[in-house]
């Protein structure tokens, strides 16, 4: 086996602690999937952010198992390198230990994921414990938790003061002991993060919290440059890909109505002698129908 080819896992994510910089990102379906692998990221997130990226939602409540199902498969088609990590939708886990495992092992058994990853820290102690023991890995995820952005009054930066930042610590290592191999730490002040990662064993992954946190995360279509309107403050945009989409549309849609998309080269022909056949063959068959 190549081991340069081994798919990453669970455990790989959690030695990482200390020894490199980690790189996830989302994908929803298996192009982008592919694509994300072979620019050798290490972690593709089937997010529940699939609700605003790709199904035009303002947030991410109305999501449905059955969806995250569908992206899963979808991701988990592109056979990657990269662990594939599916989100638990809002209320698949909250209600009980056994809710999240029914719904956990969905994931992994239908949708493909090779772990799973769940918003709460403290509350959530329990539902992470039953998962780690049935062997299901679990990312955690704390800070700003947009499952319950109802209940924080909107997305907005969270911890900023000594003791809110606290609490977000207490969860943050309330999902370590637990058994979580990492930790999402979403829009937290850099400093904030920055204590936080130094003060736990398992890696954290970013976003909107700086630099020092031990890997980032991005949405796929954010960092491409395909999404319109608002972008948070902590989004860069390393490619502008939704002009370039629609400049090259527009190139598509200007050739078709001149006529000249397709073109001999886009076209396929028959032989001479067939060709000289058509006509009477054709008619033949329209004097038939007359």
């Amino acid at each position: 086996m190549d081991t340069l080819r081994a798919a990453v896992t669970g455990p790989d994510i959690r030695r990482a602690k200390g020894q490199r910089r980690l790189v996830m990102i989302t994908a929803y379906d298996a192009p982008s999937a592919a694509l994300a692998d072979a620019a050798g990221v290490d972690m593709l997130l089937v997010g529940d952010s699939l609700g605003m990226a790709v199904l035009g939602r303002r947030d991410t409540l109305s999501v449905t198992m059955e969806e995250m199902l569908h992206h899963c498969r979808a991701v988990s088609a592109a056979g990657t390198r990269a662990l594939v990590v599916g989100d638990m939708p809002f209320m698949s886990y909250e209600p009980d230990p056994r809710t999240a495992l029914i719904n956990a092992g969905r994931l992994m058994a239908e949708g493909g994921a090779r772990a799973v990853k769940l918003e709460g820290g403290v509350t959530a102690a329990a539902q992470i414990r039953a998962l780690t023991a049935a062997g299901i890995p679990v990312m955690g995820h704390v800070g700003l938790t947009p499952q319950r952005v109802a209940a924080l009054g909107g997305f907005k930066v969270q911890a900023k003061s000594a003791k809110s930042a606290a609490l977000v610590l207490e969860d943050a290592l309330a999902v370590q002991e637990a058994g979580c191999f990492a930790v999402v730490l979403e829009c937290l002040p850099a400093g904030v993060a920055a204590q936080i990662t130094a003060r736990l064993e398992i890696p954290t992954i970013g976003i909107g919290a700086g630099a020092d946190c031990d890997g980032q995360v991005l949405v796929f279509h954010d960092a491409l440059g395909l999404t319109r309107g608002h972008s948070p403050k902590f989004v860069k945009k390393y490619a502008d890909l939704g002009s370039i989409i629609t400049d090259a549309l527009g190139t598509y849609a200007a050739e078709v109505r001149a006529g000249t998309f397709p073109d001999a080269a886009h076209s396929f022909s028959m032989s001479e002698e067939e060709e000289a056949r058509l006509s009477q063959a054709l008619d033949a068959v329209a004097g038939k129908r007359a």
